[in-house]
């Protein structure tokens, strides 16, 4: 082993040197995809999509590196203070938010749009990984000890849900309960919540909207309205499914160049791309994502930090989540919630949430020596 590598303290160029430039091409593959389908989605024009998806991803890319290079510790001191933030912006959103699509999820700052969600997946994945970081084994075996992460993840994700805003709220919730199962937490904790949870589904069924209870129903039978609330996913499966094995041709699309595909710049994004290339192009994506998730396990693996790992997890897992539940509902195997697909789905917040994630994914690998005191 090197000196460098059993230093905790590396230079500026030996952090250049240790970036593992693999991710950063499979990132650029990913958006590559992003910015074709977007295209295509266009009309085969650079405008109103692609052009600004390329430039958003390109924009993401330097900071993600930037992200790279910043010591862990100074992640794990503003884990907390990040928090905190996000939950103060979500509820600026509930206050004075924009509304879109009868969802109300975004705060106008200056020229910008945010989403605070898409922020809080980040920030809540931060703070976990830090206040796991502090605690011994025995600590995290006790019940005390597990009620401050838990409400730490309900709060974002009753704000969240009061948007409303079903697909978010899931991904926070999941990964959060993923996280503390990484942790250590016991499984029985787990089947007691998932009793618990089971136990108020018919409270939950009442707290819902009328269009989410719609989205449930047509979820279980998309025929009851196939001109309504179920037009959305039945025309995915007829998009998916005349796709074939080779698809019908880039921008060859009759599901998206005739109109019939709902959002296909945003949630049914996978479903465009899959009728233009069939099932190759599905499998070529669904690659490159398999790829980052290894990647993020790999690296959790390899460092020697418990902050570090806990936080490698984390960003893997939402990764899987964000894949998992956008290709899951446009195929009908989960009720359409809104979740993007990541680097493909057009959106600003959502696409630097990403970057910002895989460049703390690289800065883990980068200072993957570092050793963080813990209990």
């Amino acid at each position: 082993m090197s000196l460098a590598a059993n230093r905790s303290e590396l230079t500026l160029p030996e952090k250049i040197r240790r970036l593992d430039w693999r991710l950063v091409l499979v990132l650029i593959g990913v958006a590559g995809v992003g910015t074709a389908a977007l295209y295509s989605a266009g009309g085969m024009k650079p405008e109103p999509w692609a052009i600004k998806h390329a430039t958003r991803f390109a924009i993401g890319a330097a900071v993600m590196l930037m992200v790279a290079l910043v010591d862990l510790r100074v992640w794990m001191r503003l884990a907390y203070p990040a928090y905190v933030v996000s939950v103060l912006l979500l509820v600026a959103v509930d206050v004075i938010g924009k509304g879109a699509m009868g969802a109300q999820r975004w705060l106008d700052i200056g020229p910008v749009q945010i989403q605070p969600s898409e922020l809080m997946k980040i920030a809540a994945i931060l703070a976990l990984s830090r206040y796991f970081h502090s605690l011994s084994r025995e600590q995290v075996g006790r019940i005390v000890y597990v009620v401050p992460p838990v409400l730490a993840i309900l709060v974002p994700v009753a704000l969240v849900m009061v948007q409303p805003d079903l697909g978010t709220a899931m991904v926070l919730l999941s990964t959060g309960a993923a996280m503390m199962f990484v942790a250590g937490v016991k499984l029985w904790k787990f089947l007691l919540a998932g009793t618990l949870g089971a136990a108020s589904l018919p409270v939950a069924w009442k707290l819902m909207h009328e269009y989410q209870r719609n989205r449930v129903r047509i979820f279980l039978d998309p025929d009851l309205d196939p001109l309504g609330a179920g037009y959305h996913i039945l025309q995915s499966k007829i998009a998916i499914g005349s796709g074939g094995m080779l698809g019908k041709g880039f921008g060859m699309g009759t599901q998206s160049t005739l109109n019939f595909l709902p959002e296909k710049q945003t949630d049914f994004i996978f479903t465009m791309w899959t009728e233009e290339t069939g099932l190759r192009g599905a499998l070529i994506l669904l690659a490159l994502y398999v790829a980052i998730i290894i990647y993020a396990y790999i690296v959790a693996v390899r460092t020697r930090s418990h902050f570090g790992r806990l936080l490698a997890m984390g960003i893997g897992i939402t990764v899987f989540l964000y894949v998992f539940i956008n290709m899951g509902m446009v195929m009908g195997l989960l009720p359409v919630v809104g979740v993007p697909l990541p680097l493909v789905s057009y959106g600003g917040t959502a696409m630097l949430t990403v970057l910002f994630a895989c460049g703390l994914l690289l800065g883990i690998n980068v200072h993957r020596d570092l050793v963080i005191p813990r209990p």
